[in-house]
């Protein structure tokens, strides 16, 4: 299916009391980008969330924006240093028969000394990992879902503009013979006019001969039909498919500029001015397909 390059996924996951956020923004690009933002506890995940949206996404600037909660009763805890305290303790018990004075120190006063308590993050690395990965993938298909119906509507669009190209096509493939017989009447009939005379037949014949050899656009015309062909084959064939149809446009554009040199003839040529005008809505629609 193709896809458009532009689109928009969310998702939120919660296990165990871990909660992600993932929000992913995509837009046109020619070359696959990702910007990712990350909480700094759960860094190490980095590669692991591109890797996810690099297995799935081949083309297109993309912003990844991740939140973390952490709920669970095993995010933290609270370690006592045990001989820290006793130290403090003998200290003030010291300090207190020195000054003559009560000792009415207390754990609650204990407590407020430095180090003695400390405060631990305790994070299951697969666990959390594992949390990440089935936000990301969540976030990664409602990205894709949305990509998929922009790209539906990119491929209809295009689907009519090649109508129309095809059928400009048609009109120049009528018109080609046509051109050949008028320029040797044309011709004849200049040659008569000067001349007073019927001009050798044989020769007339050569003359238009060479004319139909100089202008003759039927290799471009075949060129054109079957890149139309292709066109339509690579946006059912689906993404991603965005370089190769780039690169299609470019060869449409150079059979057209040909056949519009070579032609020499009004009616062709106001045809090639409408054929390079649908191909140029054809550029604009394929800097959006993946």
């Amino acid at each position: 299916m193709i896809r458009s390059m532009t689109g928009f996924g969310y998702h939120e996951y919660s296990e165990n009391g871990i909660t992600f956020t993932i929000e992913i923004k995509t837009v046109n690009h020619r070359y696959f980008d990702i910007f990712l933002r990350i909480p700094k506890q759960i860094s190490s995940f980095e590669d692991r969330v591109r890797s996810i949206i690099s297995g799935r996404i081949q083309r297109g600037k993309v912003d990844v924006y991740i939140t973390c909660e952490n709920k669970s009763e095993e995010a933290v805890r609270v370690v006592l240093d045990e001989g820290l305290a006793k130290a403090y303790r003998n200290a003030l018990k010291a300090l207190a028969g020195q000054l003559g004075l009560e000792d009415d120190v207390s754990v609650s006063a204990l407590a407020r000394f430095p180090d003695i308590l400390k405060v631990e993050n305790k994070q299951d690395d697969d666990r959390m990992g594992g949390i990440l990965e089935k936000a990301v993938e969540g976030a990664v298909s409602s990205l894709i879902e949305m990509r998929e119906k922009e790209g539906q509507k990119l491929k209809e669009s295009m689907v009519q503009i090649l109508k129309t190209v095809r059928s400009y096509l048609d009109k120049i493939r009528e018109r080609a013979p046509l051109v050949v017989k008028e320029y040797k009447e044309k011709l004849e009939a200049r040659i008569e006019e000067l001349a007073g005379t019927r001009i050798d037949p044989a020769r007339l014949a050569m003359e238009a001969a060479f004319f139909a050899d100089r202008c003759s656009i039927d290799e471009e015309i075949v060129r054109l039909d079957s890149h139309i062909d292709q066109m339509h084959d690579m946006l059912d064939q689906g993404s991603p498919v965005g370089k190769k149809l780039d690169f299609l446009i470019q060869e449409m554009n150079r059979e057209v500029n040909t056949i519009g040199s070579k032609a020499g003839d009004l009616d062709i040529t106001r045809c090639v001015v409408e054929l390079k005008n649908e191909i140029e809505k054809l550029r604009e629609q394929v800097q959006n397909i993946e």
